[in-house]
């Protein structure tokens, strides 16, 4: 098993904008006044474009896909939550809180990552758990270690514990459950997704231990993260607000590792943390504003990382 890919897969964005439907429970979005949607999604374009092209110049391979004029997706730039890629040729479709956002899945999207080569031999299909009001949203929900077979999730209404431990029976992995908290108006409510405050590399983790409020399983995360022999880079409240918590590693040409996050992120560590980092790994920043402000997800949200095998 790897932790780390060298191929993710990104959607464009064509109608991106602040999604109201999942603003209710993701404190991080924010309505831009007085600037046209289109000039929103031009911008968000834009930013998408040149993440994409960084990382592509450091040999990552980048399959994008466009987002559809048909539905109505402003999150569609975030593919992690509906979808996930293992190496043994399964794909997992996950069930959105959102209504708008259960319109991102489609088809041809596997269809294009066949046409690039790739094997796909098994879907598991938790999709409908909608009915039940029931969600898991992918690698948003979950951060895994897939070298040792560890599964983290923060429970939230977007993280459901029973449908997580069932998926880590299907694919075989330990769950290790606990609730992560922000403080919103004054009082403390749970973290929309995982990899807001959680990051999970080869030999690294990047975690806010804060915003685990319950001392046994603070106490309970540390102990597997150090029994795997990860290095544990601890961020603050403060920095999750600037999505230092969501970042993904991958790895580019001649297996050169890299972590992956937004300007904003990277200029909100310290140089203690950035050092720490870089000895594990280079970093790649890109300025995601836009998406970050309206959309309330950064960097990792956008990559949805390719595992299958080839054919």
């Amino acid at each position: 098993m790897n932790q780390t890919t060298n191929t993710i897969l990104m959607i464009r964005p064509i109608n991106f904008r602040m999604n109201e439907q999942t603003a209710v429970n993701n404190y991080y979005q924010k309505e831009i006044d007085n600037i046209l949607p289109s000039t929103i999604n031009t911008k968000a374009q834009h930013e998408f474009d040149t993440f994409v092209e960084k990382l592509q110049s450091f040999g990552i391979h980048v399959i994008v896909v466009s987002d559809t004029k048909d539905a109505d997706t402003p999150d569609a730039v975030f593919p992690n939550n509906w979808i996930s890629f293992h190496e043994d040729g399964t794909v997992a479709m996950y069930p959105m809180f959102a209504e708008n956002r259960r319109l991102e899945r489609r088809e041809d999207i596997l269809e294009e990552l066949e046409k690039e080569g790739f094997l796909i031999e098994n879907i598991v299909d938790y999709t409908s758990a909608e009915e039940d009001h029931v969600f898991l949203e992918g690698t948003g929900s979950i951060c895994l270690d897939r070298v040792n077979n560890k599964a983290y999730c923060a429970l939230s209404p977007r993280a459901d514990e029973e449908l997580f431990i069932e998926f880590c029976e299907d694919f075989e992995y330990t769950p290790v459950v606990f609730t992560a908290n922000q403080t919103v108006d004054g009082k403390r409510a749970a973290i929309y997704h995982t990899n807001v405050m959680m990051c999970v590399g080869e030999t690294l983790v990047i975690i806010c231990l804060a915003s685990i409020d319950d001392k046994s399983e603070r106490k309970n995360v540390l102990k597997h993260l150090k029994e795997d022999g990860k290095k544990v880079i601890d961020i603050t409240e403060e920095q999750v607000t600037n999505f230092a918590g969501n970042m993904l590693e991958v790895h580019g040409k001649d297996d050169e590792r890299f972590l992956i996050m937004s300007q904003a992120a990277f200029n909100s560590l310290t140089q203690s943390q950035k050092a720490q980092i870089n000895n594990h790994c280079k970093i790649i920043s890109s300025p995601l504003d836009t998406i970050e402000f309206c959309g309330g997800g950064s960097a990792r949200c956008m990559m949805a990382e390719v595992f299958l095998p080839k054919k």
